[in-house]
């Protein structure tokens, strides 16, 4: 005996109910379309398999679009560089052996860089103009690259750290007052 398919044994009959199907096969619950078999209905069959595949490619799409918005935040050159050097400097310490870190084939005493002088130069003006220049560390070789690059550059006149010291001592003056 057939069953003649009503609200309660298809999903299908309402709007409501057919989107809450599909939530549920969404869920991995075929219930909704356990009152036809599939061997009389094929096309049924052939959805089921089209929709599994498209939802499984467009939920997979929508984590690798995801996680490229989430790379493309972090990636830049800097940590880039950063996480290399931790990993060759783990890869030194762990990895190697004693008369494998004295290869002066792997590891030479000198290793050279290019650097474009007008980029140099530029970007070494930038950072003493906002006051990020450095030079309590490595004190020969800043002095070098700064006669190099013919800039000159006394810590003790920076525009910028003197500003900042005028801004603190307004800030002082201020507490005191109070």
């Amino acid at each position: 005996m057939i069953q003649i398919p009503d609200g309660n044994t298809n999903m299908f009959m309402n709007i409501k109910t057919s989107l809450f199907a599909i939530y549920l096969f969404l869920a991995g619950d075929s219930s909704a379309l356990s009152n036809w078999t599939y061997t009389e209905n094929p096309s049924i069959a052939v959805l089921i398999v089209l929709f599994s595949l498209l939802i499984v490619i467009y939920l997979m799409k929508l984590l690798i679009g995801l996680l490229k918005n989430a790379i493309e935040e972090d990636n830049n050159r800097v940590s880039y560089l950063m996480q290399k050097a931790e990993i060759l400097a783990e890869i030194e310490l762990f990895y190697l052996l004693p008369h494998q870190r004295r290869w002066q084939t792997w590891f030479p005493e000198v290793i050279h860089y290019y650097a474009d002088f007008d980029k140099t130069r530029g970007e070494v003006q930038r950072l003493i103009k906002e006051g990020e220049w450095n030079t309590k560390e490595f004190t020969e070789m800043v002095n070098i690259l700064l006669k190099k690059l013919e800039i000159e550059h006394n810590p003790i006149d920076n525009e910028a750290i003197l500003e900042k010291l005028k801004s603190y001592d307004e800030k002082l003056e201020k507490l005191e007052e109070l």
